[in-house]
């Protein structure tokens, strides 16, 4: 199956390995991987409410037949649509996220890195929480250096999609903090009765720098990578909490739903559109048409304001879609 992968949150337009002026100067059908405009486009500094951009096609609703028409109809689309600012998405990814590959430096391999996969939770600030026991070797290695890093898959299935790694000291939770650090762990972790144990306890990673990359595995990367105070100042999106159980209700009872409203909503009569994840501002799909897969953004009309406007904007962008099909 080809793969096209249209832009996410991360913005720098994106092709395979291989001879760029070659493919740019042929005809389609061949491998896409594309994201939008320059990262300044999408900087931290734009309100995220001048981002909300309508949902309303960009581009002509007629047939479409050609690699060269899907990929110029996405492209027109996928620009304009609004994305949370990329250091609230980091935020916001890294805060739902529970589980990561923590490096370290090995105290038995003098010099060396050593990576350990690790559950984790986030406390009110953001930072990462680990519960380590002293049984493993990455807390013999934290006990001898605190320095550690921490990276984060939004989609651990898809290489192209933003990885995020924070660089930062391992410190020990206080026995004043341990109290809600245990909760906090807990309400992320329920089955983790263990924490418990004599030989555990908590690890709080206070970055000195985030970073992130993405497009990996394509001609050209888009990284960044922001300050211990601006990532603490981010806000994690209020909607992104609800994203499990509305996608798992959209997928599971409203797909044809879903398909009309990316159908209308990008102007490709995509064959299937399966729900991803969703924040204040819109929601990912993947979708297929033709053999092809891809990955699209699909804003909301305006910015949501809780679970039950969520309802309401997807009932808006459905009637609009059914409307128009008529």
């Amino acid at each position: 199956m080809k793969s096209m992968v249209a832009p996410s949150a991360w913005p720098i337009t994106r092709i395979t390995r291989v001879n760029a002026r070659k493919i740019l100067n042929s005809s389609p059908p061949f491998t896409i991987f594309f994201r939008p405009k320059p990262y300044s486009l999408f900087s931290s500094s734009v309100s995220p409410l001048s981002m909300a951009a309508s949902s309303a096609p960009t581009a002509s609703s007629g047939d479409v037949t050609t690699d060269a028409e899907v990929f110029e109809l996405i492209k027109a689309h996928q620009e304009k649509a609004a994305r949370l600012p990329p250091l609230e998405e980091i935020r916001t990814v890294v805060n739902h996220s529970v589980r990561g590959m923590l490096s370290t430096i090995s105290q038995k391999y003098e010099g060396y890195p050593s990576g350990s996969m690790v559950d984790f939770a986030c406390d009110l600030e953001g930072y990462p929480i680990l519960a380590v026991s002293s049984l493993a070797s990455h807390a013999k290695d934290l006990l001898g250096n605190k320095k550690c890093s921490l990276l984060v898959a939004k989609d651990p299935e898809d290489k192209t999609d933003l990885l995020i790694t924070l660089y930062g000291d391992a410190i020990p939770v206080s026995e004043e903090d341990k109290g809600d650090i245990r909760t906090a762990y807990l309400t992320r972790h329920p089955n983790a009765f263990w924490v418990d144990f004599g030989d555990f306890q908590f690890v709080r990673v206070e970055p000195k720098v985030v970073r992130y990359v993405s497009g990996i595995a394509t001609a050209l990367l888009g990284s960044g990578e922001f300050s211990k105070e601006a990532y603490k100042a981010a806000q994690v999106d209020p909607i992104a909490q609800f994203s499990k159980p509305v996608v798992s209700h959209m997928n599971r009872d409203h797909a044809e739903d879903t398909k009309l409203i990316v159908q209308h909503t990008t102007s490709i009569l995509v064959d299937s559109a399966y729900m991803l994840d969703l924040d204040s501002l819109g929601f990912y799909v993947k979708a297929t048409y033709k053999g092809n897969t891809f990955k699209l953004r699909i804003p909301f009309p305006r910015r949501a304001e809780d679970r039950k406007d969520v309802k309401t904007l997807i009932v808006e962008m459905l009637q609009a879609a059914k409307s128009q099909s008529n």
